[in-house]
């Protein structure tokens, strides 16, 4: 079972959450926190697989919270997805240098919030669609000769399709192949480009002009 602990001053936001995470086989709750500080608290006893985060909070904003628990020089750090109203791009950078497994929109919906927390469990990063796109459409590099890494075809076109914001469902119904399918490309794709995760995947994408 994945263990998640959900961490939001909105009890309406807490119980949503709750009901989603409880909807699945594999997830269940292992603890709620309405401010930064219980919430630090609960993740250092209880040491859940996932910990959702708001950035918004008394005592202890999400932020801070966040460096604490996953933060550089943090020796067991919790894996930690933040979930916010907020898409400023000082938020999303502060998040991901702070060791963020994912950073979300509370709009983005159930499906998008579920597959953010298998990508922690799993290593991965996946932030929000519309603030991918949006921060790699600023990259101010030049463009390097392309290269395509020895991709296939049907990986190129998974990749494209990364770099524009999709989840893997999206991808998988575009494509005309199974979810399972798609994450297998991905895998190839991150060996082969020595990516970590699909935000480094859109960013070589977008550095190489592949998408328009």
């Amino acid at each position: 079972m994945i263990r998640v602990l959900i961490a939001d001053d909105q009890a309406m936001v807490r119980t949503g959450f709750g009901m989603i995470i409880g909807a699945q086989a594999d997830m269940t709750v292992v603890g709620e926190a309405a401010d930064g500080v219980v919430a630090v608290e609960l993740a250092r006893r209880l040491r859940p697989d996932v910990v959702l985060l708001d950035i918004r909070m008394p005592r202890l904003d999400g932020l801070e919270a966040l460096r604490l628990l996953a933060g550089p020089g943090v020796a067991d750090p919790v894996r930690v997805v933040v979930v916010t109203t907020f898409d400023l791009d000082e938020y999303v950078h502060t998040a991901l240098s702070n060791g963020a497994c994912g950073f979300l929109l509370k709009d983005s919906g159930p499906a998008l919030l579920v597959e953010a927390v298998r990508a922690a469990v799993s290593g991965d990063a996946l932030i929000s669609p519309s603030i991918t796109v949006r921060l790699l459409e600023h990259l101010s590099s030049p463009a390097p000769a392309y290269d395509d890494a020895a991709l296939s075809p049907r990986e190129l076109d998974v990749v494209k399709l990364v770099a524009r914001g999709l989840t893997n469902a999206e991808i998988a119904a575009r494509l005309f192949i199974a979810v399972g399918t798609v994450k297998t490309h991905l895998a190839s794709v991150q060996m082969k480009l020595k990516a970590r995760n699909r935000v480094e995947i859109a960013a070589w994408a977008w550095e190489r002009r592949l998408v328009g």
